[in-house]
């Protein structure tokens, strides 16, 4: 199960509202979102992602900048459609089922393998594959209360959400919207 929560920073503080992410396929379309429900142009706005005891993750978006990312789990991620979205833009991996195809010769011959372990881990890397661990800008909060290090030891199986919310100030927005 989901949940996904958009807390926009404004002048008089943090607003929160419930998101439905149906229409959500590419992270452009969250960053739009996100853009959306700020009051002004260059407000701050944090989306936070969370399949419970998987993984969680959060985008951060200010104004017209490049969104901001990070995964707490990769791999576990990968796996759902939505974390899927951030950790192909994270690994700059648009089609992965292609890049994978393209390592392989199905005909059996050695032609598409690696043929040392060293050259074996840059294809991994080079592929796309999402490590099982975080992923993405740790710093992501850093200016709003949360350091790099706290937000690396949260686990997904506590009230992860609830704790990042606390540090930047807006538990009790968050709460409003669960």
């Amino acid at each position: 199960m989901y949940f996904a929560a958009l807390l926009a920073r404004t002048e008089d503080g943090w607003e929160a509202s419930d998101t439905e992410l149906d229409n959500v396929e590419t992270l452009a379309d969250l960053a739009d979102l996100a853009r959306e429900s700020a009051a002004d142009d260059g407000d701050t706005v944090i989306v936070f992602i969370e399949q419970e005891e998987e993984w969680f993750g959060i985008v951060r978006v200010d104004g017209e900048d490049d969104p901001r990312i990070f995964v707490s789990n990769a791999a576990a991620a990968s796996r759902s459609s939505y974390g899927e979205i951030l950790t192909s833009e994270l690994l700059g991996d648009d089609d992965p089922v292609g890049d994978l195809d393209e390592l392989v010769d199905l005909d059996g011959t050695e032609d598409g393998e690696p043929e040392t372990e060293e050259e074996e881990d840059d294809v991994v890397a080079t592929a796309g594959i999402a490590p099982a661990g975080p992923l993405g800008d740790g710093k992501v909060l850093s200016d709003l209360g949360l350091t790099e290090r706290q937000l690396l030891a949260l686990e997904a199986d506590a009230d992860v959400l609830g704790e990042i919310a606390d540090a930047i100030g807006a538990s009790d927005i968050l709460e409003t919207v669960r």
